[in-house]
């Protein structure tokens, strides 16, 4: 396993410096592999990963890229989109592979073995919420895409993450940001031995109001305590982590609001909305050497719980009141994985075989939607209390059958086990279903430095527990049907990736999705619903160009095409499906003081409903960072988001609401959320 690291680390280095080489500096045997590695934004090299659409991102790429938001961290994934549709507390919105994932419905998210992505959500199935991360402590995040992988279970088909965080720092860090809305923020960590081990702790608090009509009066704060032993081989870590969050939001507003006058652009219609959130966890992970090969495992128990207030539709639906819900939840959630690596032999062949399980249990206690007024509830639409359970074991083979291939053949197993307990009696009950899901990967090269792969793989996305329960619809009493517990996907994929031109990583995937049924956003219930079956297909373009040693660019192009596949009168359209996503990257790091960051991302237009006639706009949204060291422990910088103040929305959706003295069944139209204007933020950063 260590030696598997060192090695794909070596693929990477030796490409960059066949790319300096060619620049002046020198013969490859005199250039510092060290050094130059540090230069790489990925570690996508030939040789990394099993398919054209997987890689790395290491933690130089994190430090010299501003973000504007915490989870904006997922948005180093090429290809993937990161939005707001909310207050900063919230889960963000997320967008990949003609997805609109909601706060995460298909795309997994794990940070350090703990899975982020909640089941049975009370605001949406797979809500993905990354504030709770402190960036700084991030040293890697792994990314791949497609159902392809057996250790990948539910929310995978579109794609998942898995955020790295540091054992120890190399040297303290503190640091205080100020900007514009009130922004503060403060992170102070340090890490040192104690006993045969090491301690890490980081705290982070951030306070911002925005630059919203209504001040979001953000305020957020974070913590991690971590104590480890050991290396990769053998090795273990004890992780205390806590966040807590409060704010106002501003959600999105209907665009013939806007344009009455009857607000600004940040403006609200209901400034009562926004929430508060909390994260604690404890999480153990270890690695140990064995005659069999490595055994890995990750417990984790995690204690969760979210008040949302929201106001989507205003006065349709209690024209005296208003609209307000609050989404509620007090969640415990445990956990575990287990892994155990064999490197062995077939036929004189190198082989290794991984077997695993993972297990997860919910506590939901209870999960609940009311009716609201300014925070207060006047009425309860549905309570429940959930008990999700589910148990996942999975194999993997890797042969190397000769020089130019390898496969990677897989299968994996899930169970699962929902208990709802409601208020409402007919909507009660147990449910268990399960799936298999197998798993292939052929990888063909290295020639000329050229890899090319094939893909395919079965996965799946769990639906909310009461969903599958359910009978009648707690806000009409009407008779529903009832959702399937476990929805299959079907994944392909056709890949390259080269390193032929010295110094430039590029790979090209060409792929296909199919789903048994779309979970689609609900701007009636703030949450996302099981809906009919449906394709994608796409084609995805990736480059990573190390021009010189102070010079690094990255250029990323995906387009991609969502239908449904059942015919309905409504139409073919998926509503909110990404198509064109394109990104562009340039790293200044040159020697001497200064450094820099250019960054600009195209979010495409996106049908808004299913027959098309309405669509949203496009964003195209740039940021820089100007930055200067004043000696190698003390960094100045200053980051510039929506630089050319671009005018746009971060979200659009379309649907009916009402404002006082409309027509009683409401009015048709896109409700935006804006991106923020141009915004500076100052960083002092001191090493220690």
């Amino acid at each position: 396993m260590r030696s598997g690291r060192l090695r794909r680390g070596f693929a990477f280095s030796a490409t960059i410096v066949l790319g300096v080489a060619l620049h002046g500096t020198g013969s490859a045997q005199s250039i510092e592999l060290d050094r130059i590695t540090v230069l790489g934004n990925y570690e996508n090299g030939v040789g990394t990963s099993d398919a054209a659409s997987g890689g790395s991102i290491n933690a130089k790429l994190i430090e010299n890229r501003p973000i504007l938001r915490t989870g904006e961290l997922l948005e180093f994934v090429p290809g993937l989109i990161v939005t707001q549709h909310s207050g900063d507390g919230k889960a963000n919105q997320y967008f990949l592979r003609g997805f609109n994932l909601d706060h995460g419905t298909d795309f997994a998210t794990w940070v350090d073995g703990m899975p982020v992505n909640m089941r049975s959500h009370a605001h949406g199935q797979g809500y993905t919420d990354l504030n709770f991360v402190i960036p700084e402590l991030v040293t890697r995040i792994d990314y791949r895409k497609g159902p392809y992988y057996a250790d990948d279970g539910d929310f995978a088909s579109a794609g998942s993450a898995r955020l790295r965080i540091a054992d120890r720092l190399e040297r303290g860090l503190a640091s205080v940001s100020l900007g514009e809305g009130r922004y503060g923020r403060a992170v102070l960590a340090d890490s040192f031995a104690l006993g045969p081990g090491r301690l890490l702790a980081g705290f982070e608090a951030s306070h911002n109001n925005g630059p919203w009509t209504n001040p979001e009066h953000s305020r957020r704060a974070s913590g991690l305590v971590r104590y480890s032993q050991g290396d990769g081989s053998n090795g273990y870590s004890i992780t205390v982590m806590g966040y807590d969050a409060r704010w106002r939001s501003t959600d999105q507003v209907p665009r013939r609001a806007v344009q009455d006058e009857a607000i600004d652009r940040f403006g609200t219609i209901d400034p009562s909305d926004g929430g508060k959130t909390s994260r604690y966890s404890l999480s153990a992970a270890m690695d140990a050497a064995n005659p069999f090969g490595q055994f890995h495992a990750d417990v984790y128990a995690i204690a969760s719980s979210l008040n949302l207030y929201s106001d989507f539709t205003y006065f349709l639906n209690d024209p005296d009141h208003g609209d307000q819900f609050e989404q509620a939840e007090r969640r415990k959630v445990y956990g575990l994985a287990l892994s155990q690596r064999v490197e062995t032999t077939l036929a004189g062949l190198p082989m290794d075989n991984t077997i695993g399980l993972q297990a997860r249990h919910d506590r939901l206690d209870p999960v609940g939607l009311y009716h609201d007024v300014e925070r207060e509830r006047i009425g309860v639409t549905r309570e429940d209390r959930v008990r999700e359970s589910s148990i996942g074991v999975y194999g993997e083979n890797r042969v190397s059958w000769s020089t130019w291939l390898r496969t990677v053949a897989g299968i994996r197993f899930d169970t699962y086990s929902f208990r709802v307990d409601s208020s409402a009696p007919e909507n009660s009950g147990r449910v268990h279903d399960h799936l298999t899901s197998p798993k292939f990967s052929a990888i063909f090269g290295p020639w000329a430095k050229t890899e090319l792969f094939v893909n395919y793989g079965q996965g799946f996305h769990s639906n909310d527990a009461r969903g599958t329960t359910a009978a009648v619809a707690p806000s009409t009493g009407d008779a529903i049907e009832r959702a399937q517990p476990l929805v299959k996907t079907h994944g392909e994929e056709l890949g390259v990736r080269t390193e032929f031109v010295p110094g430039l990583q590029s790979s090209i995937a060409l792929w296909r999705l199919t789903l048994a049924s779309e979970l689609v956003f609900s701007g009636d219930g703030g949450d996302t619903e099981a809906s009919r079956a449906s394709r994608r297909h796409g084609l995805e373009f990736n480059n990573h160009y190390v021009v010189s040693r102070g010079l690094l660019l990255d250029l990323d192009l995906a387009w991609s095409k969502a239908r449904y596949t059942q015919d309905d009168p409504a139409g073919s359209e998926v509503p909110g499906s990404i198509e064109k996503v394109a990104s562009f990257g340039a790293t200044f790091l040159p020697d001497g003081p200064w450094s820099g960051q250019f960054q600009v991302r195209y979010f495409g237009p996106r049908p808004l409903i299913e027959d098309d006639r309405v669509r949203s706009g496009s964003t195209t949204i740039a940021s820089m960072r100007v930055a200067y060291a004043f000696d190698k422990n003390v960094r100045f910088a200053v980051d510039v988001f929506n630089l050319f103040d671009r005018k746009a929305s971060d979200i659009d959706y379309f649907y009916r609401s009402r404002l006082r003295g409309e027509p009683a069944d409401g009015v048709d139209d896109v409700h935006f959320h804006p991106v923020e204007p141009r915004t500076v933020r100052a960083t002092l950063t001191a090493r220690f």
